[in-house]
């Protein structure tokens, strides 16, 4: 039997409703589908249970799984539209889980850790660059209590909570109170995305565990994307883990579009390896980006996970393979939830 998977990021629900959205938010996002090749197969792209993307219940078949299915939310989007954006992807997720009732919806780490201990597939709610917050700070407790157990404050360029490393603007006090909040209904904190001031006045402020949830180390691919030693270090010095992302740009220099393909189980590895030096054993998980990255080969779909944590027991051992795969996302939610 496959290692549970919890894996911390994947966009695959905003693939699946991006293109049903309305035609005045399609505009505001400048284009009609989410995916380059979506508008070729746009019905496929509608189905949990099968489908052209990275994840679908086919591909994850029998391995128990806990995937984060985030809400991304892109930077074109003010405020109030990211809130109708939000509806719109969430009211289009709940309608695939009405029709896929194998899937639950997790709303704590404790119905995430049941589930995967009785083998079956649940959904854990995120928000990728929460800005909707910025439009009404009542929304955290609102979708906190709906099941949202993870949120990050941007994405690439400036926003209004906080800003992506395209930047170097610190936090807003929007932004500082949205962290409040959020840490409050006990929502975790994620920082990937988030530039260096950014990172640096979430970990000031926050009280929790926080985590990056598909980010790798800046010090084996230098992309601003990733990770410094320093950053990794407090985030395992909060309680918190780092998700590993197998988008092939962030994994070794250059490696965008089609040459994402060719990157190797060695180099995706070797940000695990640098993160272990640091001791970060109890810190690292997975994140792969799946639905929203070129990704290598060996890694392109879920359907590719249980080869790839053949490959990872063979070189760490069972149970630091165990650990990377679910033991350390699910003891972080854990952490993050504790009163």
């Amino acid at each position: 039997m496959s290692i549970p998977v919890v894996d911390m990021h994947c966009d695959t629900a905003v693939r699946l409703a991006w293109h049903s959205a309305s035609a005045e938010l399609r505009a505001a996002l400048g284009r009609d589908y989410y995916y380059r090749w979506d508008a070729e197969n746009p019905p496929a792209a509608r189905d949990l249970a099968k489908n052209h993307c990275h994840v679908s219940l086919e591909k994850i078949g029998d391995v128990p799984w806990a995937q984060c299915f985030a809400c991304f939310i892109p930077d074109e989007l003010t405020p109030a539209q990211a809130v109708e954006f939000q509806e719109h992807v969430w009211g289009c997720f709940q309608n695939q889980l009405a029709n896929n009732p194998q899937v639950t919806l997790a709303k704590s780490a404790e119905d995430a850790r049941g589930t995967l201990d009785a083998g079956g597939v649940c959904a854990i709610r995120t928000i990728e660059n929460a800005r909707l917050f910025a439009e009404d700070l009542g929304l955290v407790e609102k979708l906190a209590a709906e099941g949202l157990q993870m949120a990050s404050l941007s994405w690439n360029a400036g926003g209004p909570l906080a800003s992506g490393h395209d930047t170097s603007e610190h936090m807003s006090a929007t932004g500082a109170a949205a962290l409040a909040e959020l840490e409050r209904c006990r929502v975790a904190i994620d920082v990937s995305h988030l530039n260096d001031e950014c990172f640096a006045d979430v970990s000031a402020r926050a009280t929790r565990p926080f985590c990056a949830s598909h980010s790798n180390s800046r010090a084996v691919c230098g992309h601003p994307r990733n990770l410094t030693d320093d950053q990794f270090r407090a985030i395992m010095a909060a309680g918190g883990v780092t998700g590993l992302n197998y988008c092939g740009g962030f994994i070794t220099d250059g490696a965008w579009g089609e040459k994402s393909k060719d990157v190797t189980f060695e180099q995706v590895v070797a940000h695990l390896e640098h993160w272990l030096d640091l001791g970060g054993k109890d810190a690292i998980t997975l994140g792969g980006d799946l639905d929203g990255a070129d990704v290598p080969v060996f890694l392109d779909g879920a359907d590719h996970i249980p080869a790839f944590q053949e490959r990872l027991v063979a070189h760490f051992g069972h149970d630091l393979a165990e650990k990377l795969c679910h033991k350390n996302a699910l003891a972080f939610l854990e952490r993050v939830q504790a009163a």
